[in-house]
């Protein structure tokens, strides 16, 4: 099946798969079948089954996965067998706390570049890396192969820099800026709006309250 057939709903899952299958090979397990996967993921092993189909299988009847094959693979569907650079823009609280994530380096994510328009950041090192101020941006850009930008800014500075970005190659936004932004088609963004998390957290919580009444 060709990549543009595969539901985001199965792409979605993948990063999970990858995560539960990198425990078991921390915990020296070799082989796993659906049904056993399925209860540590609390997912079907019928949908466990048919998302990995997805891609080919990768599982025998009565033999189960390999795990580490497992985790390989799917570490390639993801395009974890690259390395990709990344700036961050907005060196505020959440940026250094992305900046200082170290499992991003360990995933091929590799942070060269922090930028932020507050003069009193200018110079300040988070985990080696220099913050510069967003003017240096554009050049930046121009002399570095930058495949990731990280938004972490507010709304109206999102709106200013994901054409800056655009203009100079960044083909993906990581967006935690309170706005969905508008690029060219070939350009991909991945929304992370934290209030929509929480508010859609009260929802089920309240929900669950309710259906407990």
């Amino acid at each position: 099946m060709s990549e543009h057939e595969i539901s985001k709903a199965v792409v979605k899952r993948l990063p999970r798969y990858y995560r539960y299958l990198g425990d078991l090979i921390n915990a020296n397990v070799e082989r796993i079948s659906s049904n056993e996967l399925s209860t540590m993921m609390n997912v079907t092993a019928s949908q466990i089954r048919q998302d990995l189909n997805n891609f080919g299988g990768f599982g025998q009847q009565g033999y189960g996965y390999n795990v580490k094959y497992l985790h390989s693979e799917i570490g390639k569907i993801l395009g974890l067998d690259k390395t990709y650079n990344m700036v961050i823009v907005g060196g505020g609280h959440l940026g250094q706390a992305l900046a200082n994530y170290v499992n991003f380096e360990r995933r091929g994510f590799s942070i060269i570049g922090i930028f932020d328009i507050n003069p009193a950041l200018d110079g300040k090192i988070v985990r080696g890396i220099p913050i510069r101020m967003t003017d240096e941006l554009p050049q930046f850009l121009k002399d570095n192969e930058i495949q990731i930008a990280a938004l972490t800014l507010p709304k109206s500075g999102a709106e200013t820099i994901a054409p800056i970005l655009v203009e100079n190659g960044v083909k993906a936004i990581w967006n935690f800026a309170h706005t969905d932004l508008h690029v060219p088609e070939d350009v991909v963004v991945e929304n992370v709006h934290l209030s929509e998390s929480l508010m859609q957290l009260s929802y089920d919580l309240n929900h669950r309250k309710m259906k407990t009444q």
